[in-house]
């Protein structure tokens, strides 16, 4: 399993191996340390998190643009996942913005 790690203005992949290989990095949220995992294409499968998602599949992050820099490199399904009263009925989207291929609520 890959978990995203803040570095700068972007976000990297690391590989979790367990909590005893984690730091707290940035916004005070633990983060895998190790070697950064560079071969997007063979990811299968991206689960994304956001502050809301609309039916569309359209996502609001918290206006950073971390995963709109690190999600056109990724040639894999996307799933955003989030509670049912972040499903909302449109998100507003700009040409970067990636749309994602399904919603989950849980």
């Amino acid at each position: 399993m890959l978990l995203p790690v803040v570095n700068g203005e972007d976000i990297v992949l690391r590989q979790y191996k367990g909590k005893e290989n984690l730091q707290t990095g940035a916004y005070h949220i633990e983060e895998p340390v190790g070697e950064l995992f560079t071969d997007y294409r063979s990811i299968d499968l991206v689960v994304v998190p956001g502050v809301a998602f609309d039916r569309n599949g359209n996502r609001l992050g918290r206006g950073k643009g971390y995963y709109d820099r690190l999600l056109p490199l990724i040639n894999a399904p996307k799933i955003g996942i989030c509670f049912p009263f972040q499903l909302v009925d449109m998100i507003p989207t700009e040409a970067h913005d990636i749309r994602m291929d399904k919603i989950i609520t849980i």
